[in-house]
C-alpha cells in the first residue's frame, strides 16, 4: 500500500510541476541560430553601423533597402522587451533589436548563409 501511496504522490507532484516549467517568451520577431539572430525564414540578420541606434529611424534607404531588405514588422506590431519598431522613411515598420534596426542580405542565399557580415566595413551580423 506504501508503493502504491507514493507513486500516487508522485504522480501528483509530477502533474504539478507542469505549471512550474519557465514560460516560452512571448513569439518574438527573431530567434538566435549559432550565436547570431535570424529572422522567421530562418535567414541570417545584420546591423548598419550607420544607424543610430535608438533613433527610430533606418539610415537604409532607397537602393541601400534593395540589397539590404529589412526585417519588415506588421502594422500592428509593438515594441516587446529587447524589440523595437522602426518606421522607415517609406513608412513601413521594421523591427530593431535593442535599439538597432534589423536587416537579411541580398547575396544570402541559404539559412544559415553569413556572406553580409563585415561588407564596406559597416555591415555586422546581429548578435543576441
Amino acid at each position: 500500500m506504501k508503493l502504491f501511496s507514493a507513486s500516487l504522490l508522485a504522480a501528483a507532484l509530477l502533474a504539478g510541476c507542469g505549471g512550474m516549467a519557465p514560460k516560452m517568451a512571448a513569439d518574438t520577431p527573431t530567434r538566435t541560430a549559432d550565436g547570431v539572430l535570424v529572422g522567421p525564414n530562418g535567414m541570417s540578420l545584420y546591423t548598419f553601423s550607420r544607424d543610430t541606434v535608438g533613433s527610430g529611424k533606418s539610415a537604409c534607404n532607397g537602393p541601400c533597402i534593395t540589397n539590404w531588405p529589412a526585417l519588415d514588422a506588421p502594422e500592428a506590431a509593438r515594441p516587446m522587451g529587447d524589440y523595437s519598431v522602426v518606421v522607415r522613411d517609406d513608412g513601413k515598420k521594421q523591427w530593431a533589436y535593442k535599439g538597432a534596426p534589423l536587416y537579411y542580405w541580398s547575396k544570402d542565399g541559404k539559412a544559415g548563409d553569413r556572406t553580409g557580415d563585415g561588407v564596406g566595413g559597416v555591415w555586422k551580423l546581429a548578435r543576441p
